[in-house]
């Protein structure tokens, strides 16, 4: 699968991640929707974060001529997500919630500003 067909695939797996997230921020947490929705939300955040792995950097400095600073997010999701489920499991809610609300607002937010600077293909998706 080629470049381009990954940042699809990236972007097509962030956008209904980006908007479970949301909906699970808004509403009532511990109910059975709340668990459905972070189950779905904690896959479709892995699978992105594998996707994004495969897709070489292509701005800035790479190690490896493929990985970038970006990465490090891809990374950060991929261990704070089995960290977040084993904590709701044992029943550690705040740092489930602390897990969940910095994989939100970084894996998604921060990442998302990050990818929508010129020279990288989101923005180009987006803005031509």
């Amino acid at each position: 699968m080629g470049y381009e067909s990954l940042a699809k695939l990236h972007l097509w797996t962030i956008l209904p991640a980006l908007i479970i997230g949301l909906v699970i921020h808004l509403n009532q947490k511990g109910t059975s929707p709340h668990k459905v929705l972070g189950r779905a939300y904690m896959g479709l955040m892995f699978f992105t974060a594998t996707v994004s792995l495969f897709m070489g950097a292509r701005v800035g400095p790479t190690l490896f001529n493929h990985f970038g600073f970006i990465h490090i997010f891809s990374l950060i999701v991929l261990y704070e997500i089995p960290m977040a489920y084993a904590a709701a499991r044992r029943g550690d809610i705040a740092r489930h919630r602390s897990y969940m609300v910095g994989l939100y607002f970084g894996g998604l937010l921060l990442a998302a500003a990050l990818t929508l600077m010129p020279g990288r293909t989101i923005h180009v998706f987006f803005f031509g």
